[in-house]
Protein backbone atom coordinates (compact mmCIF):
# COMPACT_ATOMS: atom_id res chain seq x y z
CA UNK A 1 0.00 0.00 0.00
CA UNK A 2 1.06 3.75 -1.05
CA UNK A 3 2.17 5.33 2.43
CA UNK A 4 0.76 8.87 2.57
CA UNK A 5 3.11 11.94 1.55
CA UNK A 6 3.90 14.42 3.61
CA UNK A 7 5.98 16.01 6.38
CA UNK A 8 6.56 12.62 8.88
CA UNK A 9 5.09 13.26 12.23
CA UNK A 10 6.50 12.48 15.73
CA UNK A 11 4.63 8.96 15.77
CA UNK A 12 6.46 7.99 12.32
CA UNK A 13 9.73 9.40 13.88
CA UNK A 14 9.82 7.38 17.00
CA UNK A 15 9.02 4.37 14.82
CA UNK A 16 11.76 4.93 12.67
CA UNK A 17 14.03 5.60 15.68
CA UNK A 18 13.00 1.84 16.43
CA UNK A 19 13.59 0.49 12.99
CA UNK A 20 17.31 2.41 13.04
CA UNK A 21 17.00 4.62 10.12
CA UNK A 22 17.50 7.41 12.69
CA UNK A 23 20.72 6.25 14.46
CA UNK A 24 20.79 7.44 18.15
CA UNK A 25 24.46 7.25 19.87
CA UNK A 26 22.16 8.18 23.41
CA UNK A 27 19.33 7.40 24.15
CA UNK A 28 16.40 9.89 23.29
CA UNK A 29 15.91 12.76 25.39
CA UNK A 30 12.95 13.94 26.85
CA UNK A 31 11.28 16.49 24.44
CA UNK A 32 13.75 15.84 21.29
CA UNK A 33 11.05 13.98 19.33
CA UNK A 34 8.72 16.98 18.54
CA UNK A 35 5.34 17.36 16.99
CA UNK A 36 6.48 16.69 13.27
CA UNK A 37 10.66 17.03 13.67
CA UNK A 38 13.49 16.08 15.74
CA UNK A 39 15.87 17.80 17.66
CA UNK A 40 19.30 16.81 16.91
CA UNK A 41 22.00 17.10 20.06
CA UNK A 42 25.65 18.29 19.92
CA UNK A 43 28.50 15.65 20.61
CA UNK A 44 31.67 15.97 22.77
CA UNK A 45 34.04 17.88 20.51
CA UNK A 46 33.78 21.07 18.34
CA UNK A 47 36.50 21.75 15.63
CA UNK A 48 37.21 25.26 14.76
CA UNK A 49 37.44 25.35 11.50
CA UNK A 50 39.39 28.68 9.77
CA UNK A 51 36.38 28.69 6.95
CA UNK A 52 32.42 27.59 6.47
CA UNK A 53 32.48 24.71 3.61
CA UNK A 54 30.89 21.98 2.18
CA UNK A 55 31.96 18.69 1.68
CA UNK A 56 31.11 18.56 -2.08
CA UNK A 57 29.86 15.20 -4.09
CA UNK A 58 31.81 12.00 -2.82
CA UNK A 59 33.40 13.23 -0.07
CA UNK A 60 33.30 12.50 3.73
CA UNK A 61 33.09 15.72 5.85
CA UNK A 62 35.94 13.86 8.11
CA UNK A 63 38.10 13.75 5.12
CA UNK A 64 38.01 17.15 4.64
CA UNK A 65 38.01 18.37 7.96
CA UNK A 66 41.87 18.38 7.89
CA UNK A 67 41.80 20.83 5.25
CA UNK A 68 40.19 23.77 8.22
CA UNK A 69 40.65 22.54 11.29
CA UNK A 70 42.68 24.77 13.59
CA UNK A 71 42.60 23.22 16.86
CA UNK A 72 39.42 21.12 18.72
CA UNK A 73 37.76 21.49 21.90
CA UNK A 74 36.32 19.35 24.10
CA UNK A 75 32.63 20.14 25.08
CA UNK A 76 32.22 17.52 27.92
CA UNK A 77 32.78 20.31 30.88
CA UNK A 78 31.33 23.22 28.73
CA UNK A 79 33.14 25.17 26.48
CA UNK A 80 32.66 28.50 25.25
CA UNK A 81 31.99 28.99 21.35
CA UNK A 82 33.67 32.67 20.46
CA UNK A 83 31.59 35.24 18.78
CA UNK A 84 32.90 35.28 15.06
CA UNK A 85 34.35 31.94 14.91
CA UNK A 86 33.69 28.69 12.62
CA UNK A 87 33.21 25.30 14.69
CA UNK A 88 31.98 21.93 13.14
CA UNK A 89 30.56 19.40 15.75
CA UNK A 90 29.47 15.80 14.93
CA UNK A 91 26.09 14.88 16.18
CA UNK A 92 24.62 12.35 18.40
CA UNK A 93 22.32 11.77 14.98
CA UNK A 94 22.84 9.96 12.24
CA UNK A 95 20.88 8.70 9.22
CA UNK A 96 20.21 5.73 6.95
CA UNK A 97 17.19 7.16 5.19
CA UNK A 98 15.03 4.60 3.23
CA UNK A 99 13.91 5.22 -0.82
CA UNK A 100 11.51 8.18 -0.71
CA UNK A 101 12.20 9.86 2.62
CA UNK A 102 14.30 13.15 2.60
CA UNK A 103 15.19 15.52 5.01
CA UNK A 104 15.60 19.49 5.86
CA UNK A 105 17.34 20.85 8.59
CA UNK A 106 16.72 24.37 10.36
CA UNK A 107 18.20 26.30 14.06
CA UNK A 108 15.52 25.99 16.16
CA UNK A 109 13.64 29.40 17.60
CA UNK A 110 15.89 29.84 20.80
CA UNK A 111 19.34 29.34 18.62
CA UNK A 112 18.20 31.70 15.73
CA UNK A 113 16.99 34.45 18.37
CA UNK A 114 20.78 34.15 19.80
CA UNK A 115 21.76 35.25 15.79
CA UNK A 116 23.30 31.79 16.52
CA UNK A 117 24.18 30.56 12.78
CA UNK A 118 23.71 26.72 12.37
CA UNK A 119 23.46 24.68 9.84
CA UNK A 120 24.03 20.87 8.95
CA UNK A 121 26.34 19.71 6.44
CA UNK A 122 26.50 15.58 5.48
CA UNK A 123 28.92 13.68 3.64
CA UNK A 124 28.94 14.53 0.06
CA UNK A 125 26.47 17.63 0.53
CA UNK A 126 26.43 20.00 -1.61
CA UNK A 127 24.21 22.24 -0.05
CA UNK A 128 23.61 23.08 4.13
CA UNK A 129 20.49 21.64 5.68
CA UNK A 130 19.18 19.02 2.86
CA UNK A 131 19.70 14.98 3.00
CA UNK A 132 18.46 13.90 -0.26
CA UNK A 133 16.98 10.31 0.19
CA UNK A 134 19.13 7.45 0.65
CA UNK A 135 21.49 9.33 2.70
CA UNK A 136 23.21 7.12 4.85
CA UNK A 137 25.85 8.51 7.00
CA UNK A 138 26.63 10.96 9.92
CA UNK A 139 25.24 14.45 10.61
CA UNK A 140 27.40 17.28 11.72
CA UNK A 141 26.33 20.90 12.97
CA UNK A 142 28.24 23.82 11.57
CA UNK A 143 28.05 26.94 13.97
CA UNK A 144 28.68 30.66 14.07
CA UNK A 145 28.14 32.76 16.92
CA UNK A 146 27.57 36.34 15.36
CA UNK A 147 26.47 38.39 18.25
CA UNK A 148 26.86 36.72 21.26
CA UNK A 149 29.74 33.96 22.94
CA UNK A 150 28.10 30.65 24.16
CA UNK A 151 28.79 28.26 26.48
CA UNK A 152 27.64 24.79 25.14
CA UNK A 153 27.92 21.15 26.50
CA UNK A 154 27.11 17.37 24.56
CA UNK A 155 23.53 17.11 24.22
CA UNK A 156 22.31 20.66 23.97
CA UNK A 157 19.88 20.94 20.87
CA UNK A 158 20.39 23.63 18.51
CA UNK A 159 19.02 22.90 15.07
CA UNK A 160 16.27 20.15 14.49
CA UNK A 161 15.36 18.26 11.00
CA UNK A 162 12.04 17.59 9.32
CA UNK A 163 11.36 14.51 7.22
CA UNK A 164 9.01 14.56 3.61
CA UNK A 165 8.22 11.53 1.82
CA UNK A 166 7.54 12.82 -1.61
CA UNK A 167 6.30 16.77 -1.60
CA UNK A 168 3.15 17.67 -0.04
CA UNK A 169 3.75 21.48 0.00
CA UNK A 170 0.61 23.81 -0.79
CA UNK A 171 0.20 25.60 -4.22
CA UNK A 172 -1.46 28.69 -4.11
CA UNK A 173 -4.76 27.81 -5.04
CA UNK A 174 -4.40 24.84 -2.43
CA UNK A 175 -3.37 27.65 0.05
CA UNK A 176 -6.15 30.04 -0.48
CA UNK A 177 -8.98 27.27 -0.07
CA UNK A 178 -7.13 26.31 3.08
CA UNK A 179 -7.54 30.11 4.64
CA UNK A 180 -10.48 30.13 3.28
CA UNK A 181 -11.53 27.33 4.64
CA UNK A 182 -9.84 28.17 8.52
CA UNK A 183 -8.42 31.06 8.52
CA UNK A 184 -4.11 31.00 8.49
CA UNK A 185 -3.53 34.66 9.51
CA UNK A 186 -5.57 36.83 11.69
CA UNK A 187 -4.50 40.42 12.09
CA UNK A 188 -3.63 41.71 8.70
CA UNK A 189 -4.67 40.12 4.91
CA UNK A 190 -3.90 37.04 3.42
CA UNK A 191 -1.28 37.56 0.87
CA UNK A 192 -0.59 34.54 -1.28
CA UNK A 193 1.73 34.25 -3.71
CA UNK A 194 4.69 31.13 -3.54
CA UNK A 195 3.30 31.34 -0.11
CA UNK A 196 1.46 32.97 2.63
CA UNK A 197 3.25 36.17 2.77
CA UNK A 198 3.99 38.04 6.32
CA UNK A 199 4.73 41.48 7.12
CA UNK A 200 6.71 43.67 9.77
CA UNK A 201 4.55 45.52 12.58
CA UNK A 202 6.47 48.74 13.26
CA UNK A 203 3.06 50.32 14.65
CA UNK A 204 2.66 48.23 17.96
CA UNK A 205 -0.70 49.10 19.74
CA UNK A 206 -0.22 50.83 23.10
CA UNK A 207 3.55 51.09 22.72
CA UNK A 208 6.09 52.02 20.95
CA UNK A 209 8.55 49.40 21.49
CA UNK A 210 9.24 47.43 18.19
CA UNK A 211 12.39 45.26 18.46
CA UNK A 212 15.58 44.94 20.06
CA UNK A 213 19.28 45.07 18.21
CA UNK A 214 21.67 42.98 19.63
CA UNK A 215 24.83 44.93 21.65
CA UNK A 216 27.68 44.69 20.19
CA UNK A 217 29.87 43.71 23.58
CA UNK A 218 28.61 42.01 25.82
CA UNK A 219 29.51 38.35 28.28
CA UNK A 220 28.94 35.37 27.41
CA UNK A 221 25.24 32.65 27.38
CA UNK A 222 25.09 29.79 29.06
CA UNK A 223 22.35 27.85 26.53
CA UNK A 224 21.50 25.98 29.44
CA UNK A 225 19.95 29.20 31.60
CA UNK A 226 16.60 29.53 31.04
CA UNK A 227 14.89 32.99 32.28
CA UNK A 228 18.30 33.91 33.45
CA UNK A 229 20.25 36.85 31.61
CA UNK A 230 18.87 40.45 31.78
CA UNK A 231 17.70 41.58 28.75
CA UNK A 232 19.31 45.18 29.21
CA UNK A 233 22.75 43.31 29.32
CA UNK A 234 22.42 42.00 25.83
CA UNK A 235 20.14 44.44 24.28
CA UNK A 236 18.78 47.96 22.90
CA UNK A 237 15.61 48.34 23.03
CA UNK A 238 14.22 50.39 19.85
CA UNK A 239 11.28 52.56 19.80
CA UNK A 240 9.83 54.22 17.22
CA UNK A 241 5.86 55.91 16.98
CA UNK A 242 6.87 56.68 13.02
CA UNK A 243 6.59 53.55 11.56
CA UNK A 244 9.67 52.95 10.09
CA UNK A 245 13.00 51.28 11.25
CA UNK A 246 16.60 52.22 9.60
CA UNK A 247 18.63 48.67 9.71
CA UNK A 248 22.22 48.99 10.48
CA UNK A 249 24.75 47.05 7.85
CA UNK A 250 25.79 44.00 10.17
CA UNK A 251 23.91 44.67 13.07
CA UNK A 252 21.37 42.35 13.96
CA UNK A 253 17.96 42.33 15.30
CA UNK A 254 14.82 40.82 16.78
CA UNK A 255 11.41 42.01 15.17
CA UNK A 256 8.01 40.58 15.18
CA UNK A 257 5.28 40.11 12.28
CA UNK A 258 1.65 42.15 11.87
CA UNK A 259 0.17 39.02 11.10
CA UNK A 260 -0.70 36.03 14.14
CA UNK A 261 -0.15 32.85 12.38
CA UNK A 262 -2.45 29.40 12.35
CA UNK A 263 -1.06 26.09 11.73
CA UNK A 264 -3.66 23.66 11.55
CA UNK A 265 -2.89 20.07 12.89
CA UNK A 266 -2.83 18.22 9.75
CA UNK A 267 -0.09 20.84 8.42
CA UNK A 268 3.10 22.22 9.19
CA UNK A 269 5.09 25.48 7.40
CA UNK A 270 8.69 26.61 7.19
CA UNK A 271 9.58 29.76 7.06
CA UNK A 272 11.17 31.19 3.83
CA UNK A 273 13.20 34.59 3.16
CA UNK A 274 11.06 36.86 1.01
CA UNK A 275 12.57 37.59 -2.10
CA UNK A 276 16.18 40.25 -2.16
CA UNK A 277 14.87 42.26 -4.57
CA UNK A 278 12.62 44.13 -1.90
CA UNK A 279 15.84 44.68 0.28
CA UNK A 280 19.40 43.40 1.09
CA UNK A 281 18.07 41.36 5.07
CA UNK A 282 17.25 38.33 5.99
CA UNK A 283 14.36 37.84 8.22
CA UNK A 284 14.90 34.41 10.05
CA UNK A 285 17.47 31.25 11.06
CA UNK A 286 15.05 29.08 12.49
CA UNK A 287 12.16 28.64 10.20
CA UNK A 288 10.01 25.35 11.01
CA UNK A 289 6.51 26.04 12.35
CA UNK A 290 4.96 22.87 14.12
CA UNK A 291 1.37 21.53 13.80
CA UNK A 292 -0.88 23.54 16.23
CA UNK A 293 1.34 26.78 16.53
CA UNK A 294 -0.72 29.64 17.44
CA UNK A 295 -3.80 27.45 16.47
CA UNK A 296 -6.94 26.79 18.12
CA UNK A 297 -6.96 23.13 18.81
CA UNK A 298 -3.74 23.56 20.60
CA UNK A 299 -5.14 26.22 23.06
CA UNK A 300 -3.60 29.28 20.79
CA UNK A 301 -5.03 32.17 19.36
CA UNK A 302 -2.71 33.09 16.65
CA UNK A 303 0.86 33.27 17.48
CA UNK A 304 3.23 36.30 15.60
CA UNK A 305 6.53 35.18 13.68
CA UNK A 306 9.95 36.32 15.38
CA UNK A 307 11.90 37.95 12.70
CA UNK A 308 15.74 37.05 12.92
CA UNK A 309 16.97 40.20 10.82
CA UNK A 310 20.53 40.89 9.70
CA UNK A 311 20.87 43.85 7.46
CA UNK A 312 23.68 43.22 4.43
CA UNK A 313 25.60 45.91 2.61
CA UNK A 314 23.68 49.14 2.58
CA UNK A 315 21.23 51.03 5.41
CA UNK A 316 17.82 49.92 5.04
CA UNK A 317 14.69 51.40 5.68
CA UNK A 318 12.12 49.12 6.99
CA UNK A 319 8.37 50.60 6.93
CA UNK A 320 5.38 48.96 8.87
CA UNK A 321 3.28 46.56 7.23
CA UNK A 322 6.55 45.71 4.06
CA UNK A 323 5.95 41.95 3.70
CA UNK A 324 9.72 40.51 4.29
CA UNK A 325 8.66 36.70 4.20
CA UNK A 326 6.49 33.69 3.45
CA UNK A 327 5.61 30.65 4.72
CA UNK A 328 5.23 27.60 2.59
CA UNK A 329 2.68 25.00 3.83
CA UNK A 330 3.34 21.46 3.82
CA UNK A 331 0.61 18.97 4.65
CA UNK A 332 1.51 16.38 7.10
CA UNK A 333 1.45 12.75 6.22
CA UNK A 334 -0.70 12.01 9.00
CA UNK A 335 -1.78 13.47 12.47
CA UNK A 336 0.73 13.94 15.35
CA UNK A 337 -0.09 12.73 18.31
CA UNK A 338 0.70 16.03 20.21
CA UNK A 339 0.31 19.25 18.53
CA UNK A 340 3.12 22.56 19.60
CA UNK A 341 1.63 24.10 22.88
CA UNK A 342 -0.48 20.79 23.81
CA UNK A 343 1.25 19.68 26.99
CA UNK A 344 4.99 19.45 25.33
CA UNK A 345 5.78 22.90 27.40
CA UNK A 346 6.03 24.76 24.03
CA UNK A 347 7.85 28.05 24.50
CA UNK A 348 6.57 30.72 22.19
CA UNK A 349 2.78 29.09 21.76
CA UNK A 350 1.08 32.53 21.60
CA UNK A 351 4.33 34.72 21.26
CA UNK A 352 4.37 38.18 20.48
CA UNK A 353 7.94 40.69 20.31
CA UNK A 354 10.14 38.34 22.11
CA UNK A 355 13.22 37.44 23.42
CA UNK A 356 15.31 33.87 23.16
CA UNK A 357 13.95 31.71 26.33
CA UNK A 358 17.52 32.75 27.88
CA UNK A 359 16.27 35.89 29.05
CA UNK A 360 14.02 37.39 31.77
CA UNK A 361 10.72 38.37 30.89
Amino acid sequence: MTQPRGVLPDTEIRAAIAAGWIALDQPAAEGQVQPASLDLRLGTVAYRVRASFLAGAGNPVADRLPDFEMHRVDLTQGAVLEKGCVYLVPLMESLALPAGISAVANAKSSTGRLDLLTRTIIDGGTEFDRIPEGYSGPLWAEICPRSFSVLVRPGMRLNQIRFRRGQAALDDTALAALHAEQPLVTGGPAVIGGGLGFSVDLRPAGTTLVGYRAKPHTGVIDLDKIGHYDPAEFWEELHTDKGRLILDPDAFYILVSREAVHIPPAYAAEMAPYIAMVGEFRVHYAGFFDPGFGHAAAGGHGARGVLEVRCHEAPFALEHGQVVGRLVYERMAALPERLYGAGIASNYQGQGLKLSKHFKA
